[in-house]
């Protein structure tokens, strides 16, 4: 896309985008590389003098692309541009594994940890790059519930305690008369929340990457007489949906990636949204996701750094060492 762009013939050209830097400053080179080409150099020119050292927490080389950026950009954040949007309230709700599901997570976390050790002694850290991820993913899929690491049917497997505040937080939301988005990227725990919904009396829709009617799915939930509950893949329903019916976001498994679960969250907090808005994020305590959320944390420093936020601490892009030290 990037390169097919670049052979457009324009008197003038313009960047629109929400998301500026979704992970890495990189993206910000592709912009401009775009928008007026030579800029900010070649990309291995932007790499050796900025994206580098800001990866290593060079708080000078933000603050020097932020201000050789600045008099090009204009931002306009949602609260300046939609100030009759109600509020958007967000909770952070953890929950205690069950002593079962516990001394699983300990037991899989003990067994990743020396084998990611043994591969980074072996390789190097940057090339175990996607053992890493399997390896967080193993112990996320833990959190949200142990049946989605498919042991061997005669195995007892421990029940999710997350699974049980879910049903339980939106028991409280139904008896209330809300309608709720539930996001998950797992499409195996897609299915075990649908199946949760369904206990408390509700048929709920669901938006997946493979759902073929997605307008008629869309238009069943901002029906007023419609089901009151929606399961939505991540990936499919971050972007191009207005679900403004609903007034209580959950997002089942939290992720590093704050960017791409904000433009979820506005499926609902958008123009046309009457209602104040609810957003709740699940975790299990003493577990990856609470270090899941603080590397959100740094990269929403990142953005901020970068795109403006006079007096932010700035931030860091995610390295390998980052990643293995969520698994220590």
């Amino acid at each position: 896309n990037a390169t097919s762009i670049r052979l457009l013939n324009s008197e003038k050209r313009l960047a629109l985008t929400g998301t500026p830097v979704e992970n890495r400053p990189e993206e910000l080179w592709s912009t401009f590389d775009f928008l007026a080409p030579g800029f900010l150099g070649t990309l291995q020119q932007f790499r050796k003098r900025y994206g580098r050292p800001i990866e290593r927490g060079d708080k000078t080389a933000m603050e020097l692309l932020h201000a050789r950026i600045k008099p090009l950009v204009l931002r306009r954040l949602k609260t300046e541009v939609a100030k009759e949007l109600p509020d958007k309230i967000e909770t952070t709700l953890r929950c205690e594994m069950g002593a079962e599901q516990r001394v699983l997570y300990d037991h899989i976390a003990a067994q990743v940890r020396q084998n990611i050790q043994e591969k980074v002694d072996e390789k190097g850290a940057e090339r175990v790059h996607l053992d890493i991820l399997a390896a967080i993913m193993k112990l996320r899929q833990v959190c949200c519930d142990p049946r989605l690491l498919k042991v061997p049917e005669e195995l007892t497997i421990p029940p999710s305690a997350k699974l049980e505040l879910f049903q339980e937080i939106v028991r409280e939301a139904l008896e209330s008369e809300r309608s709720i988005i539930v996001f998950s990227q797992f499409v195996e725990m897609q299915k075990h929340i649908i199946t949760k919904v369904q206990e408390l009396g509700i048929e709920p829709l669901w938006l997946h990457g493979g759902t073929r009617n997605r307008d008629e799915v869309v238009a069943k939930f901002q029906d007023p007489k419609g089901p009151p509950v929606i399961v939505v893949s991540l990936r499919a329903g971050g972007t191009g949906l207005n679900l403004t019916r609903a007034d209580t976001v959950i997002h089942y498994d939290p992720w590093w990636n704050p960017a791409v679960e904000r433009q979820a969250t506005d499926r609902a907090h958008r123009l046309g949204q009457t209602q104040q808005v609810h957003v709740y994020k699940l975790i299990c305590s003493e577990s990856i996701e609470e270090r899941v959320l603080a590397l959100a944390s740094r990269k929403e420093e990142l953005v901020r750094g970068l795109l403006g936020s006079e007096g932010s601490e700035g931030g860091k892009v995610i390295t390998p060492q980052e990643i293995l030290a969520l698994l220590q």
